[in-house]
């Protein structure tokens, strides 16, 4: 279930997901008391962050977490948590709960349990998730033909994998497909047309591990809404 949704500029597409993300978010606040956001790093959704940290929402009732991370400190310069912490914890949305992934061990697959419990405190389904993709077809930090502990598709699966991408930097933690479709908005955010023309093709029948993005894209379980703009 794919709802493609173009826009004519970034500060449009912006607009448009901050809008539908919050109005998730106050729903779950409406419903139980408390919301969960689970959101991905990187320079593209840096403009929606400001979009959603100006927004007025109760924010001491939110838990953001990511969907992946590198493998790093977070004062290191490619950590997702650095990125979410600067340009989205600050104005309005500096009320929110942080929920980082990354705990300060030599590898994620050692901190896996840890982490996992960390993630267990957010409200399920998630409220909202947001993810990226890679020109490579990847998501979050699922890769084509990386190793994993443990495989990621399988059906005993916790939340959480350990990543070592074969042609990506750093080893990386990242929730299963399992835990990204357990949410009631499921968002795929990217730009460019090399990016589109990548989705055209995950959109084909194929194998998953040929392009991740794929785990979102080919399932039944919860729509997944694309934004896009050139």
């Amino acid at each position: 279930m794919v709802e493609l949704q173009r826009f004519a500029d970034n500060a449009a597409l912006d607009a448009a997901l901050a809008e539908a993300i919050v109005k998730s978010l106050r729903e779950g606040i409406y419903q139980r008391g408390r919301a969960s956001l689970v959101l991905s790093g990187g320079r593209t959704p840096r403009g929606l962050f400001a979009r959603l940290a100006a927004a007025a929402l109760a924010w001491d009732c939110v838990t953001i977490t990511l969907a992946d991370d590198r493998w790093v400190p977070e004062d290191h310069p490619d950590s997702n948590a650095r990125s979410v912490r600067e340009a989205l914890l600050r104005g309005n949305a500096a009320q929110a709960r942080f929920v980082p992934l990354y705990r300060d061990t030599a590898a994620p697959w050692s901190a896996l349990a840890d982490s996992s419990a960390a993630l267990a405190t957010l409200p399920r389904p998630f409220d909202a998730v947001v993810l990226g993709m890679g020109e490579d077809g990847h998501t979050a930090s699922l890769f084509p033909a990386a190793d994993t502990a443990p495989a990621p598709s399988d059906a005993a699966t916790p939340d959480l994998i350990g990543v070592r991408p074969l042609r990506a930097p750093h080893d990386r933690i990242s929730l299963t497909p399992k835990a990204l479709l357990d949410t009631r908005l499921l968002a795929l955010h990217f730009t460019g047309a090399g990016k589109w023309s990548v989705l055209c093709e995950a959109l084909k029948p194929g194998p998953v591990g040929q392009y991740p993005i794929r785990n979102v894209l080919q399932q039944e379980e919860v729509p997944c809404r694309v934004y896009w703009t050139a």
